[in-house]
């Protein structure tokens, strides 16, 4: 099968036509973030924001017209809306509500129906192995024989194919759902197994916001007990799109003991509070070095920060998981380290935390579904 090239995506699509002008949209440069990797092409169609539904029939005759191409598998186009600042509406800031699209708003399919639990493993900065410690609560949930989903979030530092072990890409029968990659009983979906691993994402937000949506609405997750999402970093556009337009069971943050990246973690923390998602806990990575040698425990990086900052917020302390050679390697050789050695003590611990998450969950917190907050910027 011959490769498909992003020149022949481009050319497809100067054959699709903007009703208002006549010119296809190519030449308009309306067309941006052509990706294309094997048979999958995904790339986004930007218009304003007041014409997002009547170019709907435009975005489809877009993959249509793509996904006549030999060779192609599945085509993904997203619209995107950029409001300039002459669009912008008159008032100042303090005045404008913000009103966040609703769950499954304007006739679109609702975002994985059928995960009864979605939950959220953020950080308020990158570093601190949240990547390691979502893949492992996930394991450790299925092994209590739960259906588990992993979405990797990160769209501009995807790791979960590697951490994971899986390599390829997804499959779409009908060109319109993917097929999610599967590996220890988990389902997983990845900007990683779409893009080449050293490829850069240069990609705006809106960009990466749609892309978001569309890895949980057209994707065939199935029937899951829970969704564990490896959110990015920080609390920009992505983090934000997750918190307002996913109905989230809960989110969980981790941090690393010391002062910094608490005060990072506490402001992620207060993000998911004011956009009213359940914040199920704090967990400490790399809480302490314990030397496989003489078996002296160093603190690091400190010690117990996760736990004080817990008891000061009124949250809960899911537990604390050490800086561990073990843990690195097994998570990058694709063998995390719940199902590669689940009798260490790291692995129990893991199983504790992913026990009590789960224990939230079912005592009610998250389980009626929750309509997306009205945001007002002051």
């Amino acid at each position: 099968m011959a490769q498909v090239t992003e020149r022949e995506v481009l050319d497809r699509l100067g054959t699709v036509v903007e009703p208002g002008s006549g010119k296809d949209i190519v030449s308009l440069g309306m067309v941006s973030g052509v990706v294309v990797r094997g048979g999958n092409v995904g790339f986004s169609i930007e218009v304003s924001p007041q014409r997002g539904a009547e170019m709907e029939p435009v975005r489809k005759a877009a993959e249509d017209a793509v996904h006549a191409l030999s060779g192609v598998l599945s085509v993904t186009a997203v619209l995107t809306a950029h409001r300039t600042a002459s669009a912008a509406p008159q008032g100042s800031p303090q005045s404008q509500p913000q009103r966040p699209p609703r769950h499954g708003a304007q006739g679109q399919q609702p975002l994985a129906p059928g995960v009864r639990f979605i939950v959220a493993v953020a950080s308020g900065k990158g570093g601190v192995g949240k990547s390691t410690t979502a893949v492992n609560i996930a394991l450790a949930i299925a092994a209590a024989g739960h259906k588990v989903g992993l979405l990797d979030a990160d769209i501009y530092g995807p790791s979960q194919p590697r951490m994971m072990g899986i390599s390829g890409r997804p499959t779409s029968p009908d060109g319109k759902i993917l097929e999610p990659m599967q590996n220890y009983g988990i389902k997983v979906m990845s900007m990683g197994f779409l893009v080449d691993e050293e490829t850069p994402m240069i990609w705006r937000g809106p960009m990466v916001m749609s892309a978001l949506q569309q890895m949980l609405r057209d994707v065939n997750w199935g029937e899951l007990d829970v969704m564990i999402v490896d959110m990015p970093p920080g609390t920009g556009d992505a983090q934000l799109t997750m918190a307002q337009q996913v109905p989230l069971a809960g989110a969980v943050i981790v941090s690393t003991p010391q002062d910094i990246a608490l005060l990072d973690a506490r402001k992620g923390l207060n993000m998911f509070r004011k956009v009213d998602v359940p914040v199920l806990g704090i967990i400490e990575n790399m809480s302490y070095f314990l030397c496989p040698n003489c078996g002296h425990q160093a603190d690091i990086f400190g010690h117990g920060g996760a736990r004080s900052e817990a008891a000061r917020l009124g949250i809960e302390f899911l537990g604390e998981i050490p800086l561990h050679l073990d843990i690195r390697e097994t998570s990058d050789s694709g063998q995390p380290i719940v199902v590669s050695r689940p009798e260490t003590e790291h692995a129990v611990a893991y199983r504790a935390i992913a026990d009590r998450i789960w224990q939230q969950l079912t005592a009610g917190t998250g389980t009626q579904p929750r309509q997306a907050p009205r945001i007002v910027v002051q």
